[in-house]
């Protein structure tokens, strides 16, 4: 598809018939992705649709927009995705309306990352003179919301590599007042600021007891992705864990394509976790193959082998089918491989599915905390 194709399906407004016309030399190549599985399964299981062509997407307007009611999100991911609760990341932390189901990250990547002053600073009504004073926005963002977070979460290895160095406050401070003088920080001082600001978030993260979300690994979009850097993902994984031991770090997506060596990570360092949300959509022959190698050379109490990774709700439930097969797939190949027998392969269904992430996450806990939280009893 060509960039200007691309622009006009997903920026400009036409008819069904119209976004056809661009996606039909297309589609047949993509429908076998496990992104195009994904929206294939859920058309099918939510509209009846069994495939996109020139008759059925004129259908398909109609039947998605009768779904959208209040509570589809609830019918969607709880009745029919037999989902119990969604971890999700609003760029700082957001007073959902449906927060049992909902559950969230508090988003650490601007408090280190530029660092955001305004997005950050701006709902604490905290004047930022010194490095001093955004130490105290970054604590009341944990002061506030540490107690109904599941986690913090930082997307920060779009940018660069997840290699955080412990840099002391005496060496951040100038850099920090360059950064509120407007002035430009070179890439150095750009990266001793993250770095430093980076720990700090962190050991706020471990001293309210959250794990600390990392991504890892593929790019979402196209045309930038550069896989020499994300090379060093699992390396630096290691770094992490080994300079904060009291941390719980949970490296994302698998760090697809190098997930041989996150496996390498997981089996090393005690802190180290490793969650499986959007894997079975990139490659869902590799997160298969992951899970199966996983299983059987790390604890099985640190994977967590599911997260639908999509802004709107609908394809997750695509996504949650998808990863159901590849995860009996997993446990039906080491059974027949015989490195498991079906007893061991049963036994590791729900921990890997559900009770893993209720334990670190803390699930019930914070759902608890969230019933009694001042923006849901107020309403």
């Amino acid at each position: 598809m060509t960039r200007a194709e691309y622009d006009s399906f997903f920026q400009k407004p036409g008819s069904p018939e119209e976004k056809w016309r661009i996606l039909a030399p297309y589609w047949q190549a993509v429908r076998n992705t496990g992104y195009g599985l994904a929206v294939r399964i859920a058309m099918k299981e939510l509209y009846g649709i069994e495939d996109l062509s020139e008759k059925t997407v004129l259908q398909l307007p109609e039947k998605f927009e009768s779904t959208r009611r209040p509570g589809f999100y609830q019918h969607i991911l709880c009745d029919l995705a037999k989902i119990d609760s969604c971890q999700v990341n609003t760029g700082t932390f957001h007073e959902s309306r449906q927060p049992l189901l909902l559950l969230q990250d508090i988003s650490i990547v601007g408090m280190f990352a530029g660092p955001n002053l305004r997005a950050f600073g701006s709902p604490t009504g905290i004047q930022v003179t010194t490095l001093s004073d955004w130490y105290r926005v970054i604590d009341w963002w944990f002061d506030r919301y540490s107690r109904y977070a599941v986690a913090v979460k930082s997307q920060n290895a779009y940018s660069r590599n997840i290699d955080y160095e412990k840099v002391p406050q005496e060496r951040a401070e100038p850099i920090f007042a360059k950064r509120l003088r407007g002035e430009a920080l070179t890439p150095e001082e750009q990266k001793a600021l993250e770095d430093h600001l980076f720990w700090y978030a962190v050991q706020k993260a471990t001293e309210n007891h959250l794990p600390v979300k990392l991504h890892t690994g593929y790019y979402a979009g196209d045309n930038y992705m550069p896989l020499s850097r994300l090379l060093h993902n699992a390396g630096a994984a290691c770094d992490l864990c080994r300079l904060s031991p009291e941390t719980t770090f949970v490296f994302m997506h698998i760090c697809y394509p190098y997930y041989e060596e996150l496996i390498s990570v997981a089996k090393h360092y005690t802190n180290a976790y490793v969650d499986m949300c959007w894997s079975w959509i990139i490659n869902p022959v590799a997160a298969k193959d992951f899970l199966k190698k996983f299983l059987v050379t790390v604890p099985a109490n640190k994977i967590f082998t599911f997260g639908g990774d999509y802004r709107p709700v609908e394809p997750v439930l695509g996504h949650a089918l998808i990863a159901r097969q590849g995860i009996a797939l997993a446990l039906c190949e080491l059974v027949e491989e015989g490195w498991l027998s079906l007893d061991d392969a049963l036994q590791l269904v729900d921990p890997i599915m559900h009770e893993n992430a209720r334990r670190v996450f803390r699930v019930e806990e914070k759902k608890q905390n969230l019933r009694s939280a001042p923006w849901v009893t107020q309403k």
